[in-house]
């Protein structure tokens, strides 16, 4: 995520503390956070779809999805 995204949330936040957003501004912070989590999730899904388990033989694992029980 662009850091002048990240400052807006910031800026926004701050505002809601103080004087409080107007409806537009409540949109608007409410799409950069979904666009933040997003962003969050999918890094955190790529580094874990690169994640390998070595066992004691040097043996590698992919990390796989867990199941529902």
């Amino acid at each position: 995520m662009e850091q002048r995204k990240l400052d807006r949330i910031n800026e926004l936040a701050r505002k809601n503390r103080t004087v409080g957003l107007t409806a537009a501004e409540e949109a608007e912070r409410t799409k950069l956070r979904r666009e933040y989590i997003d962003s969050v999730t999918g890094d955190l899904r790529s580094q874990l779809d690169r994640t390998y388990f070595v066992d004691e033989k040097g043996n590698k694992t992919k990390l796989r999805k867990r199941e529902d029980k």
